[in-house]
């Protein structure tokens, strides 16, 4: 995309939270263009409302705006995909939400508890704490895809089918835990569900709107889809 590296360049100069101040011809020798050019990028970028501008004598004052920011987030996120997939442990961060009380119906389902304590190594409390992940966390999410997840077949119990779903180990203030994601579900990217072998609300004294720290920890094996 045109705008990210124009941009990385103006947040290396500390566009970010604050206003710099720069000409078109201090900017092109960032970018290794024109001062015309560099000129007409400073215009589209702020056209696109990725950068705010204020014109004053001798160049210009630029700040990023969240569109900005949030485009060089995803760009950072999608450099991590490639280079860091070795890495040990994910921090996320968010917010208890109140959930649909879905969660406990479905956990319950014998076909699900079997493989939980065999492949997470605990039983799950019957029902699942919901987290709304803070902006900066919700990039950080994807970084989970590095990670190989430990996967949960679906099965069918004689009257309906259930489907599969993939589970990453996680410490939420230091309890051992597991995000839990159905394979045929689409998630808002902020939510989390979240099983333990114990009532997080209760152990942790939570409720709504409290901030948690999650620990996305290096995982377990993953079976085939048909594999038992």
């Amino acid at each position: 995309m045109y705008a990210a590296e124009p941009l990385k360049k103006l947040a290396l100069l500390g566009a970010i939270g604050n206003l710099i101040k720069i000409s078109s011809a201090e900017f092109a020798q960032y970018t290794t263009t024109s001062s015309k050019t560099a000129a007409r990028l400073l215009k589209q970028l702020e056209d696109d409302k990725y950068i705010e501008r204020q014109l004053v004598p001798g160049g210009q004052k630029i700040i990023l705006t969240c569109d900005g920011i949030n485009l060089l987030r995803k760009e950072y996120t999608e450099y991590q995909l490639i280079f860091c997939r070795d890495e040990a442990n994910i921090e996320l961060h968010g917010k208890v939400i109140a959930g649909l009380g879905e969660g406990q119906y479905y956990i319950a389902q014998n076909g699900y508890m079997s493989q939980f304590s065999e492949k997470l190594g605990f039983q799950p409390f019957p029902g699942t704490l919901n987290i709304k992940l803070n902006e900066d966390s919700i990039a950080m999410r994807q970084r989970m895809d590095c990670k190989l997840p430990v996967c949960i077949q679906g099965f069918n119990d004689g009257k309906r089918t259930f489907g599969s779903g993939k589970c990453y180990i996680i410490r939420i203030n230091g309890i051992k835990s597991a995000i839990i994601i159905p394979e045929r579900t689409h998630y808002p990217t902020n939510l989390l569900e979240i099983i333990a072998p114990l009532n997080l609300r209760e152990t942790l004294h939570l409720k709504d709107g409290d901030e948690v720290n999650i620990v996305v920890e290096k995982t377990g094996k993953c079976e085939g889809l048909n594999d038992r």
